[in-house]
């Protein structure tokens, strides 16, 4: 059984995920859009995609697309992906859900009205750290898992600066103050994707930019953002809490790792470092750096990379790490690229298998929900000086 699929956005991410649907082989023909029909264009060429369509909304009245993946900027995602639903479409969304609350509600009922799949593609969901902590916590070696913390700490100097202005042409300063709360779901999935609770409350600190390039100036942000880097603390449902930095402006090689977790049990921790990583008991402590690290599948000098900037080309070359169980990928996957530390194939997969087979992916409508709101939530906790503010939940799928 295989569906059609309609790539949304014909950016420097999705062309490495166009590659990866394409050899499915749950997947038949797949085309693109994009608001510059050049680049649909461009990489419908060069990969060999069935077609283009010259909007969003002709794709989705065709009748030869069955489902869409929207790589689209940020905040764009909520609308798009409710069009899609409602057209009759199932959807994979690239990170963050959206932007709102109601956004949220609004993904989630029509997911449930129309019966469709839904899946939000967070990298870190297979992080080898949140694998091997999700691991663990299974077993109980961690004891009560009570603490743990998630950092998505990327430098705008690394290579963002570039992004923006691709994405965001002429007027790339008033996007490139997106709020680093509201991308929350690297730090905050990454410690959800093993812990298996949820966020209740939150109190966050963002800390104002003072660069003065005019990126996070309130003046000049779609967003009415200064924030450039901020901490949020949460209390999880069933006692303990979580503490998760999104910083934008550090001294930190994010090319090497970008995001990193810990987990604190009554038994045993687990701390990652950007080269190193440490299983920790009582009795002593062990190196398990090796089992967490991915080995790169293509070089970042590939041609096919020659358009993103060189200090992100790392998040589209890494394989897997032997945490990494790839038993039920694809063979066709065995020689392609990988991303994000070994992530993409099994996101690509787990959607594939989802709509092929009728049941609900990993990171789900409700999942997601999970760990998109909680940042939305400490923005708001931010802006307001910190104050500690509840976090609504919009329980557990429906099979779950």
């Amino acid at each position: 059984m295989t569906f059609s699929l309609g790539i949304v956005g014909a950016g420097q991410f999705s062309g490495q995920f166009a590659t990866l649907f394409q050899a499915h082989p749950g997947v038949g023909d797949v085309y693109v859009t994009d608001l510059l029909p050049e680049r649909a264009e461009q990489l419908a060429s060069a990969q060999g995609l069935a077609g283009t369509f010259p909007t969003y909304e002709a794709m989705l009245e065709s009748r030869e697309v069955d489902a869409v993946a929207i790589f689209t900027q940020r905040w764009t995602h909520g609308p798009l992906v409710l069009q899609g639903l409602n057209a009759g479409k199932h959807v994979y969304s690239a990170v963050p859900m959206a932007i709102t609350a109601e956004e949220i509600a609004a993904i989630i009922d029509a997911v449930r009205a129309t019966g469709l799949t839904y899946m939000m593609g967070e990298t870190s969901q297979y992080n080898p750290a949140t694998v091997h902590a999700r691991n663990q916590i299974a077993e109980g070696a961690f004891g009560r898992l009570f603490y743990a913390e998630g950092d998505y700490v990327h430098d705008m100097d690394l290579g963002f600066y570039e992004a923006y202005q691709y994405s965001g042409g002429e007027k790339w300063k008033e996007t490139a103050s997106y709020p680093p709360l509201l991308y929350p779901t690297h730090s905050v999935g990454g410690v959800l994707g093993a812990w298996q609770t949820h966020a209740v409350s939150v109190s966050a600190i963002g800390v104002v930019d003072d660069r003065a390039d005019g990126v996070f100036d309130k003046e000049v942000s779609q967003f009415g953002n200064d924030f450039s880097n901020a901490t949020a603390l949460f209390e999880v449902a069933g006692g303990g809490s979580f503490r998760t930095n999104e910083f934008r402006r550090v001294g930190y090689p994010s090319h090497i790792r970008e995001s990193r977790f810990r987990f604190f049990g009554t038994e045993a921790s687990m701390e990652q470092l950007a080269t190193v990583a440490f299983w920790q008991d009582k009795k002593g402590v062990k190196d398990i750096s090796e089992l967490l690290e991915p080995k790169p599948t293509m070089s970042p000098d590939d041609p096919s990379l020659q358009h993103i900037a060189p200090e992100l080309r790392a998040a589209f070359t890494s394989g897997s790490a032997p945490v990494h169980d790839r038993s039920r990928l694809p063979r066709e996957f065995d020689n392609l690229h990988n991303g994000h530390e070994g992530s993409h194939h099994f996101l690509v997969d787990d959607f594939v298998t989802a709509v092929n087979t009728r049941t609900l992916p990993t990171v789900n409508a409700w999942v997601a929900a999970r760990y998109t709101l909680p940042g939305i939530v400490a923005h708001d906790s931010a802006r307001r000086g910190g104050a500690r503010l509840e976090i609504a939940d919009f329980g557990d799928a429906p099979d779950a």
